[in-house]
């Protein structure tokens, strides 16, 4: 039984559909005891920083999802919930998790006439794998998952990129810690590859 965190962030009904899909049972909760007596979680989410923090706090999920990582829970952080496990955002300047070490940082445009980078990312983009991990070992290179975002996740320890994309330049599209792993795209909406890293997690 894989646990879905609820704290208002958006697309749970989308990773539900793809679990259902997959034929993985899967249970939708805000409830902070549910949480931490979890076999799996999956912490996805769309939206902002602040107000995403602000939910987590208000029912207990913060330090629910702390002591899960702490129990050695496979936890599964998508998009949001890639970028909120670190300790700061600099969207809403908000403090995060601290799950793992390092901070949220917003795409940058030198120059816009020189390089018009539309923000935020949004579509498809190949990610590439720089070390291997069970959740992402059937990539194969030029494969493609799907983007919407207009920061991205920078941990503090670079060995704990697992893969990169590129947008304006390199950034990490999935990272990752012991019984913790985050994406920063959005598997439920990637297709055969992003379906299979849902498989992946739910067999890891």
């Amino acid at each position: 039984m894989i646990t879905l965190v609820d704290y208002k962030a958006g697309n749970l009904t989308s990773v539900r559909r793809a679990l259902d899909h997959l034929g993985i049972a899967c249970q939708i909760t805000a409830d902070p005891e549910l949480v931490r007596r979890a076999d799996k979680i999956i912490f996805p989410g769309v939206g902002a920083a602040g107000a995403a923090m602000d939910v987590l706090r208000e029912r207990g999920l913060d330090s629910a999802l702390k002591d899960a990582f702490a129990a050695g829970t496979p936890i599964l952080g998508i998009c949001i919930g890639c970028q909120i496990i670190l300790d700061h955002s600099e969207e809403d300047d908000t403090q995060c998790l601290g799950l793992l070490a390092g901070k949220t940082i917003r795409f940058s445009v030198p120059n816009p006439l020189t390089h018009p980078l539309k923000i935020p990312h949004m579509g498809w983009n190949a990610v590439s794998v720089l070390k291997p991990h069970p959740l992402l070992s059937h990539l194969r290179p030029g494969d493609e998952f799907y983007f919407v975002h207009s920061f991205y996740p920078q941990p503090a320890d670079p060995s704990q990129v697992y893969a990169i994309s590129d947008y304006g330049g390199e950034f990490p599209a999935a990272i990752g810690k012991d019984n913790l792993f985050a994406v920063q795209f959005h598997t439920e909406k990637s297709g055969m590859v992003g379906l299979r890293v849902l498989q992946n997690f739910s067999e890891w």
